[in-house]
């Protein structure tokens, strides 16, 4: 054979090795892309960040593949996050107010919504402070008071009860209750008014308020260095109860949204009925 009829042999195996090689790349890519693990963005009240916690562990154990990313604080601010576009595929509100708000903008997923914990307001104080104060009654012995905002559901709630005990006046709103309004009706008392109910219980934790009312479930691991005055009554705040969703994400894939409903029926479960409760949560829905 000839050398000038070797060339046209050789060019024609390297242009079929490259082409053979293009072809396992986009093959190869394309696998990637379809195997990747998805990756969930959970949007839950701050008063929830331990016990995800530990739900998301045990649920991980079964669904080792599922990234699960927590994005905690207020449930009026997690709100206003969606509402301007944030990337959310789990909403879990201290609230139904926030989650209505949710579902008349059309966000809420058909059939995801459901009611998975009851809570309760409690007033708390540093452990042997010292403080006169014995609950919302007479919180106008305190010298200082923290108290979450009227966006944030547990400041809502505190604001129903204090209108529902005579404290405040009735509004056709009370989470617009201002915290100076608080503090005339209260004598002049000091409020120091805070973004999120964690916050609310590092100021009365660290000694920065003599009281403040947090949930029932934040006292879980200060037992050491805050003591409750007060379980306040529900028949005072009504049922202090969080609801669950899905959320419409137009950026999530078929993959993504498989795994936030099954991470949101794992929440839903009597296994995670079980964790909740060991951190103080109410899986029941009667007033105490």
């Amino acid at each position: 054979m000839k050398l000038s009829e070797v060339k046209p042999v050789r060019k024609f195996r390297k242009a079929a090795a490259a082409l053979l090689a293009a072809g396992m790349a986009m093959v190869l890519a394309a696998c990637g892309k379809e195997s990747r693990e998805p990756e969930i963005q959970v949007f839950i009240a701050a008063s929830l960040s331990k016990v995800m916690e530990e739900i998301a562990e045990e649920y991980s154990k079964e669904n080792p593949d599922v990234k699960i990313i927590f994005h905690a604080d207020s449930s009026g601010t997690l709100l206003t996050q969606i509402q301007e576009g944030y990337e959310c595929d789990i909403f879990f509100s201290a609230a139904q107010e926030q989650m209505d708000t949710l579902k008349s903008a059309g966000l809420v997923v058909d059939g995801t919504r459901a009611d998975v914990v009851n809570n309760q307001v409690v007033v708390l104080t540093l452990k042997d402070g010292g403080t006169e104060v014995t609950g919302l009654s007479n919180l106008r012995e305190a010298e200082s008071i923290a108290l979450a905002g009227g966006s944030v559901p547990v400041g809502r709630y505190t604001r129903d009860a204090l209108v529902n005990l005579g404290i405040l006046e009735k509004t056709e709103n009370n989470s617009e209750i201002t915290a100076e309004q608080v503090s005339v009706s209260l004598g002049g008392v000091e409020v120091s008014e805070q973004g999120n109910v964690s916050k609310v219980l590092m100021a009365v934790a660290e000694g920065a308020c003599e009281v403040g009312t947090t949930y029932y479930s934040d006292t879980y691991g200060y037992e050491d260095k805050v003591e409750i005055l007060e379980m306040v009554s529900r028949d005072l705040t009504g049922n202090v109860s969080y609801p669950v969703c899905r959320v419409n994400n137009k950026e999530a894939d078929k993959a993504q949204e498989e795994a936030a409903e099954s991470f949101r029926k794992f929440i839903i479960s009597e296994k995670a009925k079980r964790i909740f409760e060991r951190y103080y949560f109410d899986t029941s829905f009667e007033k105490k």
